[in-house]
């Protein structure tokens, strides 16, 4: 369960603020980089199918764009809060540059709930987003793409309607489109496959076969659905997966020891990833709490749903077998937390490293689509596992030499990349 009092950017904060003054920054670098560059907050009036108006909040930041052009999903989410949208644009930041891509940290937000808008509203709400920033955004300034709850769909009207502005042809200002119509192969896959990257890499660090390892997963999104497949594919058993339930308004985990069976879970899944109960009870499956995917005896936990699921009151549910955590969520753990699983023995793959596939992947399309000429899958695959499989065990070593978290040996990495960058073109 989450605390309803977090705040995602003050643990953005905290996190750089730790970093910061481990690697003795300077002030002026420091007031630069745990604050966004630019933020723009705005009404996007729809059209509603019943002929009424109505005023949805949005909210697009900036935090830095020292090593390249922002980079960063829009969320359509009910409880959207500018405070989320700045932490996920520092964190944008920190992972672009953590694995090296020439990017920078970007992300979007509005606050709607899709499951209650039609098409023709949520197209109206897309349309509506971009004539809001369309003079800030761009594949030379800021390139959007898909988070939670969105879709390539919205990626092609807001790419329709910034062309409509711009009079002309710019497929590489936003990213997640569907295939044909400028969008990457293994785009879909990236991030879930992304996640496992690091983890196979971590598990062979340690001298463990993935063969014989057990997983739970937060979540039943794209990344867990990708991450369950690669890692099944490896040889892995994943056992639970928890899964959100539009019609209660509330989340389930759904157990099969032997091992889910990903496609049958699919098959019982609408198109926001919430699993039929009914299905999965009459397919063998247990159906426990939501929050249940964290005490499972198990050796790896997958977060791979929202911010702030792994804190001071859940860490104490985490089973003792427990040995490895992939964070294919972003901002899954609170400082609290992270202090107990290092005590621990926990080896945990911050999420900034982790998920870095689905952006990584991003960027793949973003040069594709600039250059005009797009890679098979097997050559984006191949790429991605290179540049995830480099970055993981460049912040490994660092992490061993200094004996530090995982986390603040990549936060150190991307920190320091990313002040080069500002110092060298003289913001500071």
């Amino acid at each position: 369960m989450a605390d309803k009092s977090f705040n995602a950017f003050a643990m953005a904060q905290q996190q750089f603020d730790r970093v910061a003054e481990m690697l003795g920054l300077d002030q002026a670098t420091r007031d630069l980089l745990r604050n966004p560059d630019r933020e723009f907050q705005f009404n996007v009036p729809v059209r509603m199918d019943d002929g009424s108006m109505k005023i949805f909040r949005g909210f697009r930041v900036q935090h830095n764009d020292a090593r390249g052009p922002c980079k960063g999903g829009i969320r359509f989410h009910p409880q959207e809060t500018v405070d989320t949208v700045r932490a996920l644009a520092t964190w944008m930041t920190w992972k672009c540059a953590v694995v090296n891509i020439p990017l920078g940290g970007g992300k979007g937000g509005v606050i709607c709930d899709p499951h209650h808008l039609s098409q023709r509203e949520q197209e109206g709400l897309c349309r509506g987003w971009v004539q809001q920033v369309a003079g800030y955004i761009g594949p030379v300034q800021d390139v959007p793409a898909p988070d939670v709850m969105t879709n390539g769909q919205h990626m092609l009207w807001m790419m329709d309607e910034y062309e409509k502005i711009h009079r002309g042809h710019f497929p590489g200002m936003i990213t997640g489109k569907p295939l044909g119509m400028g969008g990457s192969e293994g785009r879909t896959e990236a991030t879930g496959y992304g996640v496992v990257y690091t983890l196979r890499e971590a598990l062979k660090r340690k001298g463990v076969d993935i063969a014989k390892t057990t997983a739970s997963f937060q979540g039943f999104g794209n990344v867990s659905q990708y991450g369950v497949d690669l890692y099944t594919k490896l040889g892995g058993r994943a056992i639970c997966v928890s899964s959100w339930d539009q019609a209660d308004q509330t989340s389930y985990t759904f157990k099969k020891t032997s091992g889910i069976d990903l496609q049958e879970l699919q098959g019982m899944a609408d198109r926001f990833g919430g699993i039929d109960k009914a299905k999965a009870k009459a397919a063998g499956y247990e159906v426990l709490p939501g929050d249940a995917w964290i005490e499972q005896d198990v050796d790896i936990l997958l977060p791979c749903a929202l911010e702030n699921q792994v804190n001071a009151t859940t860490v104490k549910k985490i089973g003792k077998r427990v040995k490895f955590m992939a964070e294919g969520a972003n901002g899954p753990t609170t400082p609290e937390a992270d202090e107990i699983l290092f005590a621990n023995g926990v080896y945990t793959i911050p999420d900034f490293l982790c998920n870095a596939g689905g952006v990584t992947c991003s960027y793949f399309e973003q040069v594709q689509c600039n250059m005009n000429y797009f890679w098979p899958k097997d050559e984006v695959l191949e790429r991605l596992d290179a540049i995830m499989t480099k970055a993981f065990h460049g912040v490994a070593d660092l992490a061993e030499a200094q004996n530090v978290h995982m986390r603040d040996a990549a936060y150190m990495i991307a920190i320091q990349r990313v002040a080069e960058a500002c110092r060298l073109r003289g913001r500071v």
